[in-house]
């Protein structure tokens, strides 16, 4: 497809997902790996590990194994099982970021009389 012909809302590019076996197992496994990190910090809560200061530190590190074997299954699952797709977007021309009307683009006369010139100044909206 060509950009020029896209309008708003179309799919541009669509690449369905690879779904890998090896990704599923990586994922089943990593799974298994976050609910024992999960239980042993449930547990460590549980039963006071965290009145020590070591056992502050242990907890506080496998909180942080719980995230980041959350964030490698969520990596995991978004490379390997999420199709790749692009939409176009309408893109805003610049004129319409300052507010003003298209036939305003060029600018508008000056002479139309001072005291409207006041009133658009004080009040942007006059006479739109």
């Amino acid at each position: 497809m060509s950009s020029s012909g896209s309008t708003y809302g179309d799919i541009h590019r669509y690449e369905p997902a690879r779904e890998s076996t090896a990704a599923a197992i990586a994922i089943v496994l990593l799974a298994i790996i976050e609910v024992v990190f999960v239980f042993m910090f449930t547990y460590g809560l549980v039963s006071g590990w965290g009145l020590s200061d070591t056992g502050n530190m242990f907890l506080g590190g496998i909180l942080a194994v719980v995230f980041i074997d959350l964030a490698f299954i969520l990596a995991l699952y978004r490379k390997e099982f999420l199709p790749d797709v692009v939409i176009v977007k309408k893109r805003r021309r610049k004129w319409e970021d300052v507010y003003i009307r298209e036939d305003q683009v060029e600018g508008t006369d000056f002479g139309t009389g001072a005291w409207d010139q006041v009133k658009r100044a004080v009040y942007p909206y006059y006479k739109r």
